[in-house]
């Protein structure tokens, strides 16, 4: 049996296996995909405390790798469930279970989609969710990027590095991320703002040609384009826990600073959680307390 099952290996599940594995408790990382997160499509984290520049990829690696050095086993199987029989939890992968005494829910959030028809088969072919990853097929090339905040802004300042013209759609008159990356997008030669205007339609045959734009007063304009990328939030991966954990509204797990569940001996941390900002730090600081929080409630079942 183990003492804390994490789910999840992005920078909130790394951090609670470091603090889990320093008070000396048995810790089993569940991840799904790769370790690291959202955070390893970082080209430059500059936010982080005591790292003026660190790739999001050198410091998810790191943290891994700490991980792994003080003794949490990590595994790459994806949670389909979670039962909770009081002192005792047992955690379904697609492959085992896995009994423990506490588990820590630290799952994260996927991409939003747009919604439209044809989004899915266009992945690849035009269609991405990571300028970072894909940016440099696109050389020379033209692209849109689809969204208004800070996720969408770097996007297109990244890309207009890259690319022979930028489109930055939003649906609202004014973007939600940091005016400094908005006023020197506005210095771009090659980057043009599309604001109050919604992606209605993906024109293709084999891969992307155009994307359709509808304005508020219900023009549409149809903008050619090599590729679009998709920036505009992310949603919580908590489904596959709603049967056994609160949610609120938009699906993520109510929690507060705590990091509790309402269910005994189940916590959360990093995005998946309700909060109201959702950055690097935050996350591993909701590691750090959900692990104090899960070593506490073990020791004082121990008694």
């Amino acid at each position: 049996m183990y003492d804390i099952v994490i789910v999840g290996a992005g920078t909130a599940g790394l951090t609670a296996a470091i603090y889990a594995r320093r008070a000396a408790k048995k810790v089993l990382v569940l991840e799904a995909k790769s370790y690291g997160g959202q955070i390893i499509n970082t080209p430059d984290i500059e936010n982080y405390p005591a790292f003026d520049h660190i790739s999001g990829f050198d410091f998810a690696t790191k943290l891994y790798k700490q991980a792994e050095s003080l003794g949490a086993e990590i595994e790459f199987e994806k949670v389909e469930s979670i039962e909770d029989n009081g002192d005792e939890k047992k955690v379904k992968t697609d492959e085992n279970t896995y009994t423990c005494k506490t588990v820590i829910l630290a799952n994260g959030s996927e991409n939003r989609k747009l919604g439209l028809s044809n989004e899915e088969e266009l992945v690849g072919r035009g269609v991405s969710y990571c300028a970072t990853c894909d940016g440099a097929f696109y050389k020379g090339k033209i692209v849109a990027v689809n969204g208004g905040g800070n996720t969408a802004l770097e996007d297109a300042l990244y890309l207009s590095g890259i690319v022979k013209k930028v489109y930055l759609i939003h649906r609202r008159d004014e973007f939600r991320g940091h005016e400094t990356v908005v006023d020197e997008l506005g210095k771009r030669d090659n980057v043009e703002f599309v604001l109050n205007s919604t992606i209605t339609k993906l024109n293709a045959d084999k891969k992307l040609e155009s994307v359709e734009v509808m304005d508020n007063d219900g023009n549409k304009r149809e903008i050619a384009v090599d590729g679009l990328f998709v920036a505009i939030g992310r949603v919580p991966e908590n489904e596959n826990f709603a049967k056994l954990i609160n949610l609120d509204d938009k699906g993520y797990i109510v929690a507060g600073e705590d990091c509790h569940t309402n269910v005994p001996g189940i916590f959360v941390a990093g995005d998946s959680r309700t909060k109201d900002v959702r950055q690097l730090v935050t996350a591993a600081s909701d590691g750090a307390v959900a692990a104090e929080e899960a070593v506490k409630f073990i020791n004082e079942k121990r008694g």
